[in-house]
């Protein structure tokens, strides 16, 4: 129990967060990211509004996402033209300490009023990458309870994820979806492939307490900022999703989480097809009695459900313990208790399937 409590403490220290968060950019393809979350570190001790703000950070600063809430700011600063000597740093050509120090201190000088803004919410990355982990979840469910789903997203930002149902998906080699789709989602596979099947989505719809609006350039600028810089890849999904979106906009509608579950959870439930509850590193930032009401409603409805209506739930989170992302499936009539199928990279790189 005590180690637990340790790390409870390391991420409520605000300069064990940081390092902690630079190192794990760095160890998921941004290191441009990573430095420029260490040079927050000799911040702490000026006079910055930013810097007061970090110091007095209330509670578990690494979980809030603290970090990654400066790091956006910044980033926006270079994608809107404010910034663009940060270009060297995020391409890798400036890597000297002292002198990336200096230039988010300068910045933060320059900007501090704007960027104190970005602390006031989570970051909301909406990364469709992470879709493959739901996918290979689905065909996994499919040779259990069939291959239609009506989905139900939790934390569903500008709704990315909850347009899957027009992705491409290779899987392993394991393909399907839309092949025109200008979504592509093909991770680098590690394990066996997941089941070859038929995934049918009836229909998919989502919440949020604050839905970004993908239709609208301003709103994508600021999920592109939350993007770590060098991961190219990723700004280039965000573009694919607003393409998607400008075609037919995903539907995301604003709502408390354990306020929208209950309402999904009590209406009517199609024959022949499963209702999935996902979601996908939002956990951590539903408050904890929501979680546990959300538990409680997940479970009531789980014990009322049949064959012929079955309900999942299907999750792609940070074990707190082990900061590593989890695949686990829930499923009623039958296995109740979590089934762990694999593990996957935060922004969906990677995903390493054991189903």
């Amino acid at each position: 129990m005590s180690g637990s409590n340790d790390a409870i403490m390391e991420i409520g220290n605000v300069l064990h967060a940081l390092e902690w968060q630079a190192d794990h950019a760095a160890k998921n393809g941004a290191p441009a990211t990573g430095r420029v979350i260490r040079a927050m570190i000799p911040l702490l001790g000026g006079p910055s509004r930013c810097a007061a703000r970090m110091r007095g950070w209330p509670g578990l600063s690494l979980e809030d996402a603290m970090p990654l809430r400066f790091a956006g700011g910044l980033h926006n600063l270079f994608l809107t033209g404010r910034a663009p000597q940060l270009g060297g740093v995020y391409r890798g050509e400036v890597t000297d300490t002292a002198a990336i120090d200096a230039l988010v201190a300068d910045l933060t000088a320059q900007h501090d009023a704007e960027l104190l803004t970005w602390f006031d919410g989570p970051p909301q990355t909406n990364e469709a990458g992470r879709s493959a982990s739901v996918m290979a979840q689905l065909l996994w469910l499919a040779q259990r309870l069939g291959p239609r789903f009506e989905l139900l997203e939790l934390g569903a930002s500008a709704g990315i994820n909850t347009m899957m149902d027009r992705f491409h998906f290779d899987l392993g080699g394991v393909e399907l979806g839309d092949p025109a789709s200008p979504m592509r989602i093909a991770p680098e596979w590690r394990g066996a492939p997941p089941p070859r099947g038929r995934v049918e989505i009836t229909a998919i719809r989502g919440c949020d307490i604050a839905p970004i609006d993908l239709t609208d350039p301003a709103a994508a600028l600021r999920l592109k900022s939350y993007v770590w810089a060098e991961v190219t890849e990723r700004l280039g999904r965000i573009d694919a999703a607003a393409a998607l979106a400008a075609q037919r906009p995903p539907q995301v509608e604003r709502a408390d989480a354990g306020d929208w579950v209950d309402r999904q959870l009590a209406t009517a439930q199609a024959s022949g097809v499963t209702r999935v509850l996902f979601h996908t590193i939002v956990w951590q930032y539903i408050p904890a009695a929501t979680r546990e009401r959300i538990v409680q409603a997940m479970e009531q409805a789980g014990a009322a459900a049949t064959l012929d209506r079955p309900l999942a739930w299907v999750m792609v989170e940070t074990n707190r313990q082990t900061f590593r992302h989890e695949l686990r499936t829930r499923f009623w009539p039958g296995g109740a208790e979590p089934v762990l199928l694999g593990e996957a990279h935060a922004h969906g790189a990677w995903v390493d399937w054991r189903g």
